[in-house]
């Protein structure tokens, strides 16, 4: 058996419909801006959250800007450690070279030091036995020498003293020379020669290079001679009668005879 709605009575009225839906609208209006939901429950409002979402948002922003800030901090800090390593990097590197030119400089200093120190000695003229004297004077005469004078000084030396250079030079001739015994002839560093006579032996040979104050002999009584001393010229050249005053040559390379 089918069953139908009566109509008449049972039927709801189409304007009290109308004021439900225009009251449920109402409400949907008042319940999105907040007032429906204070009015019906005050004890709601107050446990109601204090922050709304714009707040949060700003609160959101403030915590990005600190992290940046903070980032920004960092980087300044790491740019401002990066400047000062290399900062002393660079004080590092310019500490070392000085260092390395101040060693320089005194290394250079050293050697100019060395190489005057080597060009004085080498230009220095000494006595040639040391601590002697003048016992026989140039152009002294007599009948002892064969042209009438004394071509060279005599110098006091006991058999066996050590015979020295004068000077930088090259020996020229070693053993006899006649009247002058056994002999050493120097060609010295400027051109002049020097004379050692009277020897006992020679300690140098031929072609050898000599220098202020090295042994060249050992002093004795041989040639023409009539006791123990040296026999020393100075001549201007190689040939016999080319001499000068030995004493005035010592003096003028410094030597005090």
């Amino acid at each position: 058996m089918a069953f139908t709605r009566p109509t008449g009575k049972h039927r709801r009225p189409h304007h009290r419909a109308a004021r439900t839906g225009a009251g449920l609208a109402g409400v949907a209006a008042l319940t999105t801006t907040g007032v429906v939901s204070t009015l019906a429950s005050p004890a709601a409002a107050a446990v109601a959250p204090a922050h709304t979402g714009f707040t949060e948002a700003i609160v959101i922003g403030h915590s990005l800007a600190d992290r940046i800030d903070d980032q920004a901090a960092a980087q300044r800090l790491a740019a401002e450690d990066a400047a000062a390593e290399q900062a002393a990097v660079e004080a590092a590197r310019l500490q070392a070279a000085e260092a390395k030119r101040k060693a320089e400089k005194k290394r250079a200093e050293k050697v100019r030091a060395a190489r005057a120190a080597e060009r004085e000695r080498l230009n220095r003229y000494v006595l040639p036995v040391e601590g002697s004297y003048v016992s026989t004077g140039y152009q002294t005469g007599g009948s002892l020498w064969s042209s009438g004078s004394h071509s060279g000084v005599d110098f006091h030396a006991p058999a066996g003293s050590a015979v020295r250079a004068v000077g930088v030079g090259t020996v020229v001739e070693t053993g006899w020379g006649g009247a002058y015994g056994n002999e050493v002839v120097i060609q010295m560093h400027d051109g002049t020669y020097t004379q050692y006579g009277h020897l006992a032996s020679a300690t140098v040979s031929v072609g050898q290079t000599v220098t202020p104050g090295q042994q060249i002999a050992v002093s004795g009584s041989t040639g023409n001679s009539t006791g123990p001393h040296l026999h020393f010229e100075a001549r201007s050249g190689a040939d016999y009668g080319t001499d000068m005053d030995p004493v005035a040559y010592l003096r003028g390379h410094g030597v005090d005879v």
